[in-house]
């Protein structure tokens, strides 16, 4: 989908696609289950499985917009409400500015104010897991070989690392989650010191420990997941949600950017293929909604999969991911609409 979008040359240079890939003993080190990486995705599927950083592809996809519209995006525009007419539909900016079209799409997050408007507010639920990220220049490891397979996770009890390369293999990404009983703040912005990570995860093998040994100081982050029940419409009148602002994920089943895609692949071919605007909204939830919320819901149950593990007793029968549930055997290009 994303070299229909961007062009393969693009995603060549943003992307890493992983030889290999691994489950691995939090304690060892050794491989417990193999994520099969490599060519295989592209012989099952058609496509590659591919990595990399947010802000890479986020600015592959802007460059893209304003390559067709110079003029389409723009900046410190907070949504606060919106008005609709028999002729069209006006959003309303914190700034005082105002934007009148023929629909409204919400993909303002998992803190969507678009939502709000739409559907009431709904205060979020700690899930009970927090996260810390971090981008680590694979140089800073002494020993960068130790980096293998190139992407992994390491299952611990009630604790998972996982690490991959991006920005052409030059940094080391990894997020690591651990379970609390109460967090605050929902954020991906709150600046965590290295030594909570290492004391969290101290028990973890070498290669966690070097990988974490090696982080900037600056470049460590710690959020709380927070969770919101699935929406039974996510269209009224001229308004509807997309990506997160619709089906908001929690990122165990690693789908959160893709789900979005996929809304706007499918809700720019409803459009072409709909005869008037409701006809388009109709066909694009009728597609969308179901998908989004099953993904969003096997995200919750694999998370209880993955910190109910007991590592040392952990197989490649017992592996869930999105893999095993067919998520990936789906095109946006080709399903019905």
């Amino acid at each position: 989908m994303l070299d229909h979008l961007l062009g393969k040359d693009v995603m060549h240079h943003i992307c890493n696609v992983p030889a290999s890939g691994a489950i691995k003993h939090y304690r060892s080190g050794e491989i417990i289950v193999d994520t099969e990486r490599g060519n295989l995705p592209r012989q099952r599927y058609g496509a590659d499985y591919c990595q990399a950083h947010r802000a890479d592809l986020h600015g592959a996809l802007v460059d893209a917009v304003r390559s067709m519209d110079p003029s389409a995006i723009h900046l410190d525009s907070c949504f606060t409400d919106l008005e609709e007419t028999d002729d069209g539909i006006t959003a309303i900016f914190a700034n005082g500015k105002t934007a009148t079209g023929t629909v409204l799409v919400g993909s303002d997050g998992i803190r969507s104010n678009v939502r709000n408007v739409l559907w009431g507010n709904e205060e979020a639920k700690f899930t009970g897991y927090i996260a810390w990220r971090g981008l680590v220049p694979l140089q800073r490891l002494a020993k960068p070989e130790i980096i293998f397979p190139d992407s992994a996770a390491f299952a611990g009890p009630g604790r998972t690392f996982s690490r991959y390369l991006v920005r052409q293999r030059t940094l080391i990404n990894y997020v690591a989650f651990a379970e609390r009983e109460e967090w605050a703040t929902e954020s991906w912005s709150i600046r965590s010191e290295v030594a909570e990570v290492q004391n969290e995860f101290s028990d973890f093998c070498p290669e966690v420990q070097a990988i974490l040994n090696a982080t900037p100081a600056d470049q460590c982050y710690k959020w709380g997941l927070f969770d919101r029940q699935p929406l039974e419409k996510w269209t009224r009148g001229r308004a509807t949600l997309l990506g997160d602002a619709g089906h908001p994920m929690t990122p165990f089943l690693a789908q959160g950017a893709v789900m979005a895609m996929e809304d706007g692949m499918i809700l720019a071919r409803a459009f072409a293929a709909a005869e008037d605007w409701p006809e388009a909204l109709t066909r694009y939830e009728a597609a969308r909604r179901e998908r989004g919320t099953f993904v969003m819901l096997e995200s919750h149950i694999n998370a209880r999969r993955m910190y109910s593990r007991d590592p040392d007793k952990y197989t490649p029968e017992k592996h869930r991911n999105a893999n095993s549930l067919g998520l990936y055997a789906y095109n946006p290009l080709t399903v019905p609409i």
